[in-house]
């Protein structure tokens, strides 16, 4: 099962972020929502900072490129296969920068991937 990060979780439910992780829990994802407020989302509780997570195969990005610099060398260091630019948040200096890492880049929207059964 692709593991997932959800970089810039909400506890507000009308956030998209909010609305990705209760669309992947529901689709069987193992998710690890981070944000920079507490707060839980169904039975997932967002985790605040940069924990080192192994084993992520998938960050979808709901922060905007001026939010996502300091967060560059923490997604390298996750080593994801693929990052997913929500709309809002595309990023050419992120994306060249996956591209470098072997890093599979998507320009998508996570909610409509899921579902489509293109996740």
């Amino acid at each position: 099962m692709k593991r997932t990060l959800v970089l810039g979780a909400s506890p507000n439910p009308i956030r998209f972020s909010h609305k990705a992780v209760k669309s992947l829990v529901r689709h069987g994802y193992e998710v690890v929502p981070i944000g920079i407020r507490e707060g839980d989302i169904m039975w997932q509780k967002i985790v605040i900072g940069k924990p080192l997570i192994k084993n992520i195969h998938t960050v979808t990005l709901y922060l905007n490129s001026d939010n996502q610099k300091d967060y560059y060398d923490y997604i390298l260091q996750l080593s994801p296969k693929r990052i997913i630019f929500n709309p809002g948040s595309e990023n050419q200096e992120l994306i060249e920068l996956a591209m470098k890492n072997n890093i599979e880049v998507s320009i998508a929207c996570t909610l409509i991937m899921l579902n489509s059964n293109n996740y």
